[in-house]
């Protein structure tokens, strides 16, 4: 991508009217933009990119356009070469990323050392705000959310909806078996056992599994009432198609992470077969909009952009924690490392003030405090919020 692609037209044209070329600053957008990755890392880098175009039409970042870098972590040694490439030769002040725990884990370690600051915009793993970096921020709700999320909603909404007491429902957890996946299984398992839950198996595989038809028939002779998977995109279709195949059909099934969430998933085991599935994940786009203010604004800008619907939540979370920082390191003073950490380690968003809904602070391990998930269902070939009550936009459904 030029500079000038990421610079607003008429920014462009005062420059050229006052003979001399704009100021800019760098950063990076360190994303996977191939190999398996690249779906979710493209649709999340979006995110960042209408923020830097809102903030560049604005007057940009203390007086200086954004022009945004990219490195493609396509993998764990790709993301700490891409980390340092961005750092030593590009000359970035600040990397935003990464979709990817590993991939975050793994460049922002290089980041610290470099001390640069890293702002992780969409990465779950426990891990990744739990090493005191002084550097890293997380803006997005993490693995422990989306735990807590699913149990409570199991507890709350989908056994009252079965008629059953919470206790008597089998639960059986698989997940993908790289620090993402693991972290949000565990706890699943915590928070299920406080919650009383029978929680019959917990199953790791790797997330570029093709066959997962053995963890399918041991769910299905365990008589599983709901399955919980945290998985990529590969994955849960594989699952879901498999399940389908053999007619194992859990009282609910309910995914965690962008695979459950994502437009090309459904449309890849079709509607028969992702009809009533339920998700937790970042706020996607059918959701009581008076709880995100902005959303609308930003699907009209994500469509003028790219010429299509946003295909996942995760642009909208980028987008969301980017205008955060970018704000925060506009009021900066400069562009030092230390100047742009203290300034953001001040950011104080209410809950409700931002297109996803939740507020913005900093608290231990710089995570996001104020970052929350919601709860989806697939309805009639649209992913709508059903928990909480106060975002919903439609009731969850139970199979007759």
């Amino acid at each position: 991508m030029t500079k000038t692609a990421l610079m607003t037209s008429s920014a462009l044209a005062l420059a050229l009217l006052a003979g001399q070329a704009a100021a800019e600053v760098k950063f990076g957008a360190l994303y996977p933009f191939s190999g398996g990755l690249a779906l979710l890392g493209e649709e999340s880098a979006r995110g960042l990119e209408i923020a830097v175009d809102e903030i560049n039409a604005a007057g940009g970042v203390q007086g200086e356009q954004v022009v945004l870098e990219r490195g493609d972590a396509v993998d764990n040694n790709q993301a700490i070469g891409e980390a340092r490439r961005l750092i030593s030769v590009a000359g970035v002040k600040a990397i935003f990323g990464s979709y990817s725990s590993a991939r975050s884990i793994a460049a922002s370690q290089v980041a610290e050392l470099a001390g640069i600051p890293y702002f992780e915009l969409g990465a779950v793993a426990d891990e990744v705000t739990a090493r005191d970096f002084k550097y890293l921020f997380r803006t997005n709700p993490t693995a422990d959310h989306m735990g807590k999320l699913i149990v409570n909603m199991i507890v709350e909404k989908v056994a009252p909806g079965l008629g059953k007491d919470p206790k008597d429902l089998k639960i059986g957890i698989i997940h993908e078996d790289s620090s993402y996946g693991t972290s949000v299984a565990g706890h699943q398992k915590r928070y299920g056992e406080e919650a009383g839950l029978n929680i019959v198996t917990t199953q790791g595989y790797p997330a570029a599994t093709v066959d997962m038809s053995s963890i399918v028939l041991d769910l299905k002779q365990r008589e599983v009432d709901i399955v919980l998977q945290t998985s990529y995109q590969n994955d849960s279709v594989l699952f879901l198609q498999q399940a389908n195949e053999a007619g194992f059909k859990p009282a609910a099934i309910i995914g965690g992470g962008g695979g459950y969430s994502m437009l090309p998933t459904a449309e890849a085991v079709g509607s028969d077969v992702i009809e009533g599935v339920l998700d937790a994940d970042f706020t996607q786009y059918a959701v009581n909009t008076e709880f995100t203010p902005g959303l609308e604004a930003f699907v009209a800008a994500y469509k003028a952009k790219y010429n299509e619907e946003p295909r996942s939540g995760h642009s909208l979370n980028n987008y969301v924690g980017a205008m955060a920082v970018l704000k925060a390191i506009d009021g900066a003073g400069s562009f030092e490392p230390d100047a742009i950490v203290a300034s953001v380690s001040a950011i104080d968003i209410p809950q409700g003030a931002t297109a996803a809904g939740y507020g913005v602070q900093f608290g231990a391990g710089n995570q996001n405090d104020r970052a929350s998930m919601m709860g989806m269902q697939w309805q009639d070939g649209r992913l709508v919020t059903v928990y909480p009550e106060a975002a919903a936009a439609a009731e969850m459904r139970f199979a007759q």
